[in-house]
């Protein structure tokens, strides 16, 4: 079985599993519609993959894990589309779920998918408690202060923001804990699996601030222009896009050098790879190219904001 069709195929017994049956139904189709309409699953397989490639000897508890991390970013998502913050009208090419259905309904959604990841991990490592507290512990730190994705949401209401650390919260620190996820259900050390996470986490904000100039609508799944509209950190406004491009390509490398010896390590570059292009096909930068657009873009100011590395 491939990764992704685990991934999908746990994540619908586990949303069922956790609903249960009498939850309010507009509810329960609030929360179904921000996890099922669509995702690259990136998150959950790279948890499934560090797993198999450290003997994945609970797979029942890989699944789980690998559920939890995807419950959470699908929770942080319907937040982030909900007026008060990017006010958004599409995500994954569909309606937005305050869009769907309304904004109590996408907040309390987000609220229960939130509960819902804990709740999975919960009832799926009663037989490995051991594992349980530090799979808590991961997903915690991936998702609260200092350095989780609440922390990196609530930098953009700062006035300045490092946009490093503002990266590694918003999008790396979630990466940190699918990889780390992976090892833990399995009973080995987290440690060596964090860097790998830690890349392509920022490799990942570095490209989505790359396709919000360069893509569409279309190929991104949600409005573009947004890091601007927002007045948001952004690799492309600090570094030009060409300077984007080349650091995004440093990240993927670093990320697939990072992978520790193991017999699935060239399964974990190609999906690294594979990844790479998907994120930012090549493609697209010399379509762009060709059209003349300087792809320099503006110079980033030096301030507090402009984010030394």
């Amino acid at each position: 079985m491939g990764l992704m069709t685990r991934a999908e195929e746990a994540l619908k017994f586990y949303f069922n599993a956790a609903a249960g049956v009498g939850a309010p139904p507009r509810l329960q189709a609030a929360m179904a519609h921000a996890v099922f309409s669509g995702g690259a699953r990136i998150r959950p397989q790279l948890c499934l993959a560090v797993a198999t490639a450290c003997g994945d000897d609970a797979p029942e508890l890989t699944n789980a894990a690998a559920v939890a991390l995807e419950f959470m970013h699908c929770a942080s998502l319907v937040h982030d589309d909900m007026p008060i913050f990017d006010n958004a009208d599409f995500r994954r090419g569909q309606p937005t779920v305050h869009k769907a259905f309304n904004e109590p309904l996408a907040l309390l959604a987000g609220d229960g998918l939130i509960v819902m990841a804990y709740q999975v991990l919960l009832r799926a490592g009663r037989q490995h408690p051991e594992r349980l507290l530090d799979l808590m512990d991961n997903l915690s730190r991936g998702v609260g202060l200092p350095y989780g994705i609440v922390a990196g949401q609530a930098w953009e209401c700062e006035t300045t923001a490092d946009l490093a650390q503002y990266q590694r919260a918003k999008t790396g620190s979630l990466f940190v804990s699918a990889t780390c996820a992976g090892a833990i259900a399995s009973g080995h050390s987290p440690e060596p699996w964090a860097p790998l996470g830690a890349f392509l986490g920022e490799a990942y904000q570095v490209a989505d601030d790359i396709r919000d100039v360069l893509g569409d609508v279309a190929s991104l799944g949600k409005p573009v222009g947004q890091d601007t509209l927002n007045e948001r950190p952004s690799s492309a406004q600090a570094l030009g896009l060409d300077g984007a491009i080349q650091h995004f390509d440093g990240l993927i490398a670093q990320a697939a050098q990072a992978i520790p010896d193991c017999s699935c390590r060239d399964m974990l570059r190609q999906l690294v790879m594979l990844e790479s292009e998907r994120l930012v096909p090549k493609s697209m930068c010399e379509s762009y190219r060709k059209k003349g657009l300087d792809l320099q873009g503006p110079k980033a100011k030096k301030s507090s904001s402009a984010l030394a590395r």
